[in-house]
């Protein structure tokens, strides 16, 4: 039994006529691969909005938190961006902010793309097609119903109105 079992398991890779059953099978087979995103994505017009002098907070603000922040280089932080998609070319950048004292004195930051460079670049195809309109036109805004009139608002002092809603009885916190 066991020795049948091991022939025909042998004689999967011995298909001379063709890739073997195992290759056909992991060709439609694919395992999931997870998208691995890690650091800041930081943007050619993010970066161009970062002047020499601002403040660590300002440079924060604009560019997010920084992924390494040594305590050994407290005048140093390094952002780093990558990204492990399938179906898209794996991505790298990096962008070093020097200060002095609270103020920033010099970035370096590899070449970085536009946001809607950035964003082609990660499309894996599955969202091509047709765009969303997400503004109406002048013909489908006269379409709309005309909204309703407000009701009069009360010409009578506040504490001659009945309070609005049903009155409420609450039972006492603590038992006598």
């Amino acid at each position: 039994m066991l020795a049948g079992c091991g022939l025909v398991l042998s004689g999967c890779g011995l298909t001379p006529t063709g890739p073997s059953l195992t290759d056909r099978m992991l060709g439609v087979v694919t395992p999931y691969r997870i998208d691995v995103v890690q650091g800041n994505v930081v943007t050619r017009e993010m970066l161009e909005r970062v002047r020499t002098g601002m403040s660590r907070s300002q440079v924060r603000e604009l560019l997010g938190s920084p992924l390494i922040a040594d305590a050994f280089h407290e005048n140093r932080w390094d952002y780093v961006f990558t990204i492990r998609r399938a179906g898209t070319a794996y991505q790298q950048r990096r962008i070093t902010a020097l200060f002095k004292g609270d103020a920033l004195e010099s970035l370096e930051a590899d070449e970085l793309p536009s946001e809607r460079d950035f964003v082609e670049s990660i499309d894996t195809g599955k969202s091509k097609g047709k765009t969303p309109v997400l503004e109406l036109s002048e013909a489908q805004l006269r379409a709309l119903p005309a909204p309703k009139a407000a009701a009069p608002a009360a010409t009578a002092p506040a504490a001659a109105r009945p309070a609005a809603g049903p009155a409420r009885a609450y039972p006492p916190l603590e038992t006598p």
